[in-house]
């Protein structure tokens, strides 16, 4: 009972961060709840953690003793989800969208991110954020974001505002796409491909290639799936980048050469790959994953500032909004010529 008693003293480590985590899992909880909620089912529950997580902070102002558990989870518990969300992917993934998927999606992903952290200086953009842009534009959304956050050390309210601009436009898609792949007549195979490398999150892609069709539903998971499995290359090497530039230049807060939590991504992505985790095991960690991402996140918005956010003014928007329409066009004109080619 001693024992017990000393660990949740305020005094102990575990104690220390206890009140911090208590508001987190409190938002993450209302979160996965509000999803369950009809016509909020097409939304993250990664984003309406952060969005809960804004509006408490500003209405609740959490105390300074609740910092250090909320500073706990946006960093610490937001590393651990990244390397368990590696237990969703597999080589196998890979093999079932075919050559043809592949390809498409390493280079729309590729061309992405590139054009947008490059025109985000160009419009009078941040680097750190045209940087966060990128990578869920191009990846998948707040995870990407979330991930990217770690390596380009971009502040609360750069990882709150990109997560709000892919949200946006990711569910315009989701409503928009399947219209259009219907006006083009795409088979549901090269739709499925289409919106799964075109639409930002993992469930605004379901809704919208599942009311197209099966195929097209299967199709656009497993692509999206592809799509998630190059965040860790991708932010290893923005990472490896943002190291090499800042020792350069003697500055004190040069990012590890490697993230750990990005090997560790890779290495359950392995694991994977080897083993066959059972059905009820992967749900269970899937769950989980989602819960963990959900705690980090509504502490990353708990930590933003509304007014910050208004600064920033319109234009890392209309960075989001050219993203947007460049995965799309490209990623369909890929489509189709792959489609003339076979």
């Amino acid at each position: 009972m001693d024992a017990v008693l000393t660990l949740f003293d305020g005094r102990s480590a575990f104690g220390r961060l206890l009140p911090g985590l208590a508001i987190v899992v409190a938002v993450a909880v209302l979160a996965m709840l509000l999803r369950l909620l009809p016509g909020l089912s097409m939304f993250s529950p990664l984003m309406l953690a952060v969005l809960i997580g804004v509006a408490l902070g500003h209405l609740y102002h959490p105390p300074p003793r609740c910092l250090p558990g909320i500073g706990f989870a946006g960093r610490r518990i937001l590393r651990l989800a990244i390397v368990l969300l590696g237990l969703q992917l597999s080589a196998t993934q890979l093999l079932a969208i075919g050559l043809d998927g592949f390809v498409i999606a390493t280079c729309v992903v590729a061309i992405t991110f590139i054009a947008v952290a490059w025109m985000g200086p160009l419009l009078g953009v941040d680097a750190r954020l045209a940087g966060l842009i990128a990578a869920g534009t191009s990846i998948c959304g707040a995870s990407a974001v979330a991930a990217m956050s770690t390596v380009n050390q971009a502040s609360e309210e750069d990882v709150t505002y990109a997560m709000a601009a892919v949200t946006v436009f990711g569910t315009i898609l989701m409503f928009l796409l399947p219209a259009a792949g219907h006006t083009l007549g795409l088979p549901e195979r090269a739709f499925g491909i289409w919106a799964g490398v075109s639409i930002h999150e993992v469930a605004q892609v379901t809704g919208a290639t599942f009311q197209y069709g099966n195929v097209a539903g299967e199709t656009g998971i497993i692509v999206k799936l592809t799509r998630v499995m190059m965040l860790a290359p991708l932010v290893l090497v923005v990472g490896l980048r943002l190291h090499r530039r800042r020792s350069a230049g003697n500055e004190d807060a040069a990012p590890p050469v490697v993230p750990l939590f990005v090997l560790g991504f890779i290495a359950a992505a392995a694991l994977n790959s080897v083993v066959s985790i059972p059905a009820d095991i992967r749900a269970s960690l899937m769950s989980i994953t989602t819960f963990l991402l959900a705690l980090a996140l509504a502490a990353l918005g708990l930590q933003a500032h509304v007014s910050r956010l208004k600064a920033k003014g319109v234009r890392p928007l209309a960075l989001g909004a050219l993203g947007t329409v460049l995965i799309v066009g490209l990623s369909l004109g890929l489509v189709m010529l792959a489609n003339w080619v076979a």
